[in-house]
Formats: C-alpha cells, structure tokens, sequence
C-alpha cells in the first residue's frame, strides 16, 4: 500500500487554502443565509490582516488581491471580487490590496 501523506494541522495556512467560488446562484446564497450575515466595507488601499476565525465572505462590491504576509508585489496572490463568496482559513496572515472600494457581508465561523 502507497504511503498517503498525513494532513499537518500544525501546518500554517497559506494563501492556496482561500478557497473562492464565482457567481455562486442565489439558491446558494440564501441556503448559507448571506443576506442576514453583518456588512463591512473600505476603501481602496494596502491592509494587513490576520484572520482569528475562519472567515466566509460574500463581496457585493470591490476588487482584492491577496498576498501573503510581507509580500506586496510578488506574482503570487489570489484574485476575488464582486459576486464572488470566499472561504478564509482561520490562521492567515495576508495583506489585502483593495483596488476598487469593498462592500461585503460576512460571518466567523
């Protein structure tokens, strides 16, 4: 029998564990009950974060790149943006450039 690698949970996260789903349908949305989740929203701009919890966003508005922590302007960074709902791992530390204002429900899971 093959040896199957064992998952890490000591492991940190890393930007390859966001995990976005375009357009999902609105049957989608109403069954996770985004509409009733709290809003947030920024401007454009560079902000570093660190997600506490794992974090499930719906973005009505806005564009994002992520990076991971300390890199700004490397090819390496994942894409979301209007219409878009995105599962962060709880653990992350990235920074998030904001190129078109964000409007967003979310929740903490």
């Amino acid at each position: 029998m093959a040896d199957q690698e064992e998952p890490n949970p000591s492991r940190e996260p890393n930007l390859h564990d966001i995990k976005v789903e375009r357009r999902p349908p609105d049957s989608r949305l109403s069954e996770l009950g985004v509409r009733s989740w709290p809003k947030w929203g920024c401007s454009p701009g560079k902000f570093p974060l660190k997600f506490e919890a794992q974090q499930t966003c719906y973005l009505l508005k806005g564009k994002v790149r992520a990076y991971a922590k300390g890199v700004s302007s490397s090819d390496e960074y994942v894409e979301f943006g209007a219409g878009d709902l995105v599962v962060i791992p709880k653990g992350l530390s990235c920074t998030w450039d904001v190129s078109s204002p964000v409007d967003k429900h979310y929740k903490f899971d």
